[in-house]
């Protein structure tokens, strides 16, 4: 009877202990003016923890098809189940395609960030967090598979407050990494979809394609 409740704790604690890691793995040059140069291998280091807690955050996810709180039980359907489970696959396989994309084209960044790291091409050119965008909606997408109306709900509020304030201070420390040239690259590149000017330069593309 009180696995769910440590199952739903262990949820709470993976996701706060993975924002705040994730957060400060995205800072090196901040971080790096109070810790100096260590501060970039302690990046690699909260990010690697921080994966860790997003992986275990999921599975207290998906443990609540077993083991959900009774008085929260509220299901998205009580006979079609399968609805969740396409409206979740819908939202993660072309999310999972889009972070696939923006890790191959970071490169090692991925999992360090590194002082001999230059601006980013490939989708990069499009929007400037391909990775955030594909990934973050995998924890409401998962919610959705779960049949769980609660854990839609509690996922898409913390995607929705989470991801600006990470962005937020990853925005801060690529200025100061950067300086101009990704102040530049700001007004050009929209930071999770695409600007007009952008869609336009994919739209060209298509039709010398065709």
């Amino acid at each position: 009877m009180m696995f769910e409740w440590i199952n739903f704790a262990i949820l709470l604690f993976s996701v706060i202990v993975f924002s705040l890691l994730y957060t400060l793995s995205t800072m090196p040059v901040t971080l790096s003016e109070k810790r100096g140069e260590k501060a970039w291998k302690e990046c690699r280091n909260y990010r690697m923890i921080a994966m860790i807690f997003e992986f275990i955050s999921l599975a207290n996810i998906i443990l609540w098809l077993w083991y959900p709180i009774e008085a929260v039980n509220w299901k998205i359907s009580e006979s079609y189940w399968w609805i969740g489970v396409i409206i979740g696959a819908s939202i993660m396989i072309p999310g999972i395609i889009l972070m696939i994309k923006g890790m191959l084209d970071a490169g090692s960044e991925t999992a360090a960030p590194s002082q001999e790291t230059e601006m980013y091409g490939g989708i990069y050119k499009y929007i400037r967090h391909p990775q955030t965008l594909g990934e973050m909606p995998m924890f409401f997408a998962i919610a959705f598979a779960t049949n769980s109306w609660f854990l839609v709900l509690l996922m898409t509020a913390y995607v929705l407050i989470y991801t600006p304030i990470m962005l937020y201070f990853e925005e801060k420390d690529l200025v100061k990494r950067f300086g101009e040239s990704y102040t530049q690259y700001q007004k050009e590149t929209g930071m999770l979809f695409p600007k007009w000017k952008a869609w336009k330069t994919i739209f060209q593309k298509k039709e010398k394609n065709s």
